[in-house]
């Protein structure tokens, strides 16, 4: 199983180092073998070849099995081009993979329900929601997109365009996903105001009907905001169109505690996806060693699931992550409070933690 390793800018290097550790200690005890392969991608990249996505390592992503991706951009390039800024590396990654959407898992353990910034009451117990983007279009892709002056007066554009086969895989890879875990879709839009979301409303209800079994409801946008930091434990799988799902997947990360916990894998119709943490290069902590590497490890274990079907090998990386937050063991992403009860470690220490769990994983088999 061949995988393309991009680590990309600020903390992206710092934690797929740590990922790639567990992925090689599971694939020791569960006898399976990677190989992996790393490029440059983003901010890295335009320094060593003046592109955020060089034609070597778009080659190593399209020649892989699934690509573990990292997080870019940050200060040093805001004045690039739009053309030329690190996030096109992954924008046009996405394209060429033929990725059409995204899966954002989003939990909080009750082990880390004192790190929520949410009251206890709303969070007791702890949650577990999924997060199902659009992925391939939207205001991200639509054209025209362009800045002009006119009379002076500078104007911008950005265009939201859906088409209902767009729509429709989307949703569909929603309610499957919902059949597998507690049978609820909220579809997410804001159809009193967009002809887009009106389009992605109707699209819903026709694939809904294929899925008498999942429990359906709508909710606009600002109204959901509203709900995941009052409600959070109502949501099973939530699906909705790029740019919302861009926001309320960042949104739900906050609330279980930190961006660093979350990992996510963008699909396509061939087999082939990437796999992320989505917090980002957070620039400000890079190479300090401190950054949270659970989000990178646990796209790693949706990677060895959703690509390989290695089913057992991932759960046993999450249950080490359980296993290891639950010993109270954090990073400083992750305190809140008083830290009598927790042992704050670095990137490099949490990794090796999790390393460790799983050779107690491979005891208990």
């Amino acid at each position: 199983m061949k995988i393309a390793i991009l680590p990309g800018d600020g903390i992206g290097p710092e934690v797929m180092a740590e990922a790639v550790k567990v992925l090689r200690r599971a694939g020791d005890i569960f006898g399976y073998t990677l190989e992996f392969e790393e490029a440059a991608v983003g901010g890295a990249a335009i320094d060593l070849y003046g592109d955020p996505l060089p034609e070597r390592t778009l080659q190593v992503a399209l020649e892989a099995d699934a690509v573990l991706f990292g997080a870019v951009g940050g200060p040093k390039w805001d004045n690039q081009p739009p053309e030329r800024r690190p996030e096109q590396g992954i924008l046009r990654l996405r394209k060429r993979l033929g990725l059409y959407v995204n899966m954002r898992p989003a939990t909080l353990y009750p082990e880390l329900i004192e790190s929520s910034p949410l009251k206890k009451a709303a969070v007791d117990g702890g949650f577990d929601m999924l997060i199902v983007r659009e992925l391939s279009s939207g205001l991200y892709y639509g054209e025209p997109k362009e800045r002009r002056t006119i009379g002076g007066v500078r104007q911008a554009i950005d265009t939201l365009f859906y088409s209902e086969k767009e729509i429709e895989r989307c949703v569909r890879s929603a309610f499957d996903a919902a059949m597998s875990r507690r049978r609820k879709v909220t579809s997410v839009d804001k159809a009193n105001v967009l002809m887009a979301s009106r389009l992605w409303r109707e699209v819903v209800e026709e694939v809904a009907r294929d899925y008498p079994e999942v429990q359906v409801e709508h909710q606009y946008v600002d109204a959901c905001a509203m709900l995941l930091v009052r409600e959070p434990k109502r949501f099973d799988v939530l699906v909705t169109e790029n740019t919302f799902g861009d926001i309320l997947s960042d949104l739900a990360g906050a609330i279980t505690g930190s961006l660093g916990m979350l990992p996510s894998a963008s699909l396509g119709a061939g087999g082939r996806g990437l796999y992320e943490p989505i917090h980002g290069s957070a620039p400000d902590i890079a190479g300090k060693g401190i950054a949270n590497p659970v989000g990178a490890i646990l796209s790693g274990a949706m990677m060895l699931e959703y690509a390989f079907g290695l089913r057992h090998p991932a759960q046993a990386i999450r249950r080490a992550v359980r296993r290891v937050l639950g010993s109270g063991y954090v990073t400083p992403d992750l305190v809140r409070g008083h830290t009598g009860t927790q042992t704050v470690v670095n990137t490099r220490q949490m990794g090796d933690l999790v390393v460790e769990q799983i050779l107690k994983e491979d005891e208990r088999l």
